[in-house]
């Protein structure tokens, strides 16, 4: 498998960010990116102007964030040529994308905050749909609004890595609830919009500078191809099905490369001589073995099975002998933070 590491859900002067795309590619490209995805709201306009091409070793891929005509249900659609309207509800332009071939995560499901009234919340409220392939279980941009507060305003300001610490618990339950059902692929996102704001009536501060956050949750990828840094329209187009489908897959994890760099994780199972990576099913068997590999030492890996914590351990690298049906993932803690969360392994359900 080849690993790319990328980061999800931005957005540019073409909706309400502050960047236009090349600039932001770029700056991808200098943090060392192989992949950005930008969601600018409602629209595709990037994609339509020709945008979607490599940036140095950085490929700039063109998805959208649609919503309802109340601003909740906030879907990130990728793989899409066009856009639908916001007066149709989010069940129904759920089953547009994927009958028009593009596939969909839940954007920040369960936001909440009341402290600013400028800024309100656009959490997830349509559950009775399954068209969706999954959700964005760590969203820094919602993470970080709701944990600001009069008293650690301008640290955050001024640095807005350190304040995030993990995705939302709610999250994470409904996200294990689902996968007892079918697989539900889960991914991070940034949210970047890098907005100026005015402290103090004299001091311009950028908030989440698209560089900065690109350090910060990412989303890495496992495939089973290498990819073509060539900008024609084939290589392009050979390049996005293979993101896409491996999204899709559930071949992916995320994690808070702030903490630590990630690459190099690997949470897999073994059985009747057979390897199996996150997303796949594997019958209800004997002898299955789940693997896990770390970068680095001095991190601690939670196996997770049915949303409940069932071992743990601190070696690099480790195997749990499975006897139980059930849906199993990791989260991988380093100095305490929550730092890497790997997709599902489905056995026998």
């Amino acid at each position: 498998m080849f690993e790319y590491v990328g980061a999800l859900h931005m957005h540019s002067v073409f909706s309400d960010g502050s960047g236009k795309v090349p600039q932001i590619a770029k700056y991808a490209d200098e943090v060392g990116l192989d992949y950005i995805i930008i969601t600018d709201h409602n629209t595709i306009r990037a994609l339509n102007e020709g945008y979607e091409n490599w940036y140095g070793n950085t490929l700039c891929l063109i998805g959208c964030e649609m919503n309802d005509k109340e601003n909740k249900n906030h879907y990130l659609a990728f793989g899409i040529d066009k856009t639908y309207s916001t007066r149709i509800s989010a069940k129904e332009y759920i089953k547009k994308v994927k009958d028009d071939g593009g596939i969909g995560f839940l954007a920040h499901p369960h936001e909440k905050r009341e402290h600013m009234k400028e800024h309100p919340p656009y959490p997830w409220t349509d559950w009775d749909t399954e068209d969706f392939d999954g959700i964005e279980i760590w969203n820094h941009m919602s993470e970080w609004m709701e944990n600001l507060t009069e008293d650690n305003k301008y640290q955050a300001f001024l640095h807005p890595l350190r304040t995030i610490q993990a995705p939302k618990k709610e999250t994470l339950k409904i996200w294990d609830e689902l996968n007892l059902k079918r697989r539900v692929v889960g991914i991070g996102g940034i949210d970047a919009h890098a907005h100026k704001y005015n402290l103090l009536g004299f001091l311009e501060v950028e908030i989440f500078p698209y560089k900065v956050l690109f350090k910060s949750i990412r989303t890495h990828l496992l495939l089973e191809e290498e990819l073509e840094r060539e900008n024609n329209e084939e290589s392009i187009k050979k390049s996005k099905e293979l993101i896409y489908s491996a999204m899709a897959d559930g071949k992916c994890f995320f994690a808070n490369d702030y903490h630590a760099d990630s690459k190099g994780f690997r949470f897999f199972a073994e059985a009747a001589d057979k390897v199996f990576q996150m997303g796949d099913y594997i019958s209800d068997g004997e002898k299955i073995t789940i693997k896990v590999l770390l970068p680095v030492q001095n991190a601690e890996i939670r196996l997770i099975r049915n949303g409940n914590q069932i071992a743990h351990t601190s070696d690099k690298s480790t195997e749990f002998v499975i006897n139980k049906k059930g849906a199993y993932r990791v989260e991988v803690y380093i100095h305490n933070k929550a730092w890497i969360f790997s997709n599902h392994i489905r056995i026998g359900i």
